[in-house]
């Protein structure tokens, strides 16, 4: 077996769609169902049914897993022992982040780092809060940046900067005009982020200091990024609730305006695993922020 296969076998189980693991590897579809075939092939063993045109793993495959995990986790570790060897002369540094940080807080400072050290390749995967750390817990990930809460111990914590959620409306709408009450705001019509955000944590968490409990919303929409969410809010007359750093745009040209309803500010935070050492470029990384 090889480690591009075993690569295939993982991303395939994770999320249980060809075609999405694909889209991971950045490989096509093929060649993702090549390298699953050719590992039970060679083995003489099915890990996944297809039922119809889903996947499902098999008792085998259920199996076979972690043991997967742990072969790419120590070929990851072998090549952070060569790339140290070099020095800073080669070598990567793999990031996961939230969409709110990914986006407005991340591509600066990468890029200044990229300038700076030519030779090491940066690589950011981009999902929510939970999907971020998670990705840091299995190794998959070097350093994670989120804007939500993570209840984890594996995790170390260190804060990098901050931002705040406030709510915000089209211009036109009738909120944007006037004083706002928590009567209006109940009564209002929203749209926010999926669950597992952390900008949708953040500000469920600050309207319940506000006495405005989630439940009383009509919540209409859920939308898995802070650029939908926002189109929603200036199209369809809705109340959402994102970062400051993600509407600003929209501010400045009067397409938005933040309604006067104080929220708290948050963290962004940096996560790295506790029980793994960090290669020299992903202390440089670190470092240099």
């Amino acid at each position: 077996m090889t480690f591009e296969q075993l690569q295939a076998f993982i991303v395939v189980a994770e999320t249980l769609s060809m075609t999405r693991a694909a889209g991971r590897l950045h490989l096509t579809q093929p060649a993702v169902s090549a390298a699953i075939a050719a590992l039970e092939e060679r083995h003489a063993t099915r890990l996944f049914d297809r039922v119809g045109r889903h996947l499902e793993l098999t008792a085998a495959g259920r199996a076979f897993l972690p043991e997967a995990r742990a072969v790419i986790a120590r070929l990851e570790e072998a090549r952070r022992v060569f790339d140290d060897l070099a020095g800073l002369a080669r070598g990567e540094v793999r990031i996961a982040a939230s969409q709110t940080v990914a986006t407005y807080w991340l591509p600066r400072r990468m890029a200044r780092f990229a300038a700076d050290h030519p030779a090491i390749h940066l690589e950011l995967a981009v999902g929510n809060t939970t999907q971020a750390a998670a990705w840091v817990l299995k190794g998959e990930a070097d350093l994670a940046f989120i804007e939500g809460d993570v209840d984890e111990p594996l995790l170390a914590r260190q804060v990098v900067d901050r931002d705040r959620i406030s709510l915000y409306v089209a211009a036109s709408h009738p909120l944007a005009k006037r004083r706002v009450t928590r009567k209006d705001l109940e009564a209002a019509i929203w749209v926010l982020r999926e669950r597992g955000s952390g900008t949708r944590d953040q500000a469920i968490a600050g309207l319940a200091r506000s006495k405005i409990a989630f439940s009383s919303l009509q919540v209409r929409l859920e939308l898995p990024s802070n650029g939908a969410v926002l189109e929603a809010a200036e199209a369809g007359g809705l109340v959402t609730a994102v970062s400051d750093l993600a509407a600003a745009a929209r501010v400045k040209t009067g397409r938005l305006r933040r309604l006067d309803w104080p929220l708290a500010e948050r963290d962004f935070t940096m996560l790295s695993h506790r029980a793994r050492q960090p290669s020299r470029a992903v202390a440089a990384f670190q470092a240099s922020l």
